[in-house]
């Protein structure tokens, strides 16, 4: 005996329309997309990737966002290390004495915001300013970033820790002490810069 199947009708289940195209309506605002049919935002494969790139690859030291600029730096304190320029030569030397603001155990200014009213020949790092500072460490994001190069591993923003730039031995963590104990500079001067 030969059993035979029966069939039944498969019908689409029901769906309410109008609570869809209000959720696909959120998602498509929130992804920058068009809400309603056709095939959505045209995405320029070549622009995403420029985009994918961190900021001091596809960016300029004067294109930087203010935020951008102040997370460049590395945290390593070599800016704040005092040099001396022999008047009769220009030849710039290096100390092994920081500046009266530099913690030198963090390596950071300890009154950022006040440092130009407190210490008046702070110099204030720029584009202009970066570009015509030779005497930068060849470690300076800034530096690097003005001539095209990558940054180190190091650097906070590769390592995604801002203690890297100390543990490679780049900071001048235990290396700097303050002018304010330091006496006359010109016995502190080096013969290497750090």
């Amino acid at each position: 005996m030969s059993r035979r199947a029966t069939t039944r009708p498969v019908r689409a289940k029901k769906t309410n329309t109008a609570k869809g195209a209000a959720v696909r309506k959120a998602l498509a605002h929130k992804l920058g997309a068009k809400p309603a049919g056709g095939r959505g935002k045209r995405i320029n494969p070549a622009q995403v990737a420029d985009e994918a790139l961190p900021f001091w690859k596809r960016k300029t030291l004067a294109q930087m966002t203010k935020r951008e600029w102040e997370s460049l730096c590395d945290g390593c304190g070599k800016c704040c290390v005092n040099k001396l320029e022999y008047e009769e030569t220009g030849e710039v030397v290096q100390t092994n004495t920081c500046c009266r603001l530099l913690d030198t155990q963090t390596c950071l200014c300890s009154d950022y915001k006040n440092r130009k009213a407190i210490v008046p020949d702070c110099i204030q790092l720029s584009p202009d300013v970066v570009a015509e500072m030779d005497w930068l460490p060849r470690t300076c994001a800034y530096r690097l970033v003005l001539q095209g190069r990558d940054l180190f591993w190091w650097h906070p923003l590769v390592s995604g820790d801002p203690e890297t730039v100390h543990d490679a031995g780049v900071s001048a963590r235990g290396k700097v002490i303050s002018e304010l104990e330091a006496g006359d500079l010109t016995e502190h001067v080096l013969d290497d810069w750090l």
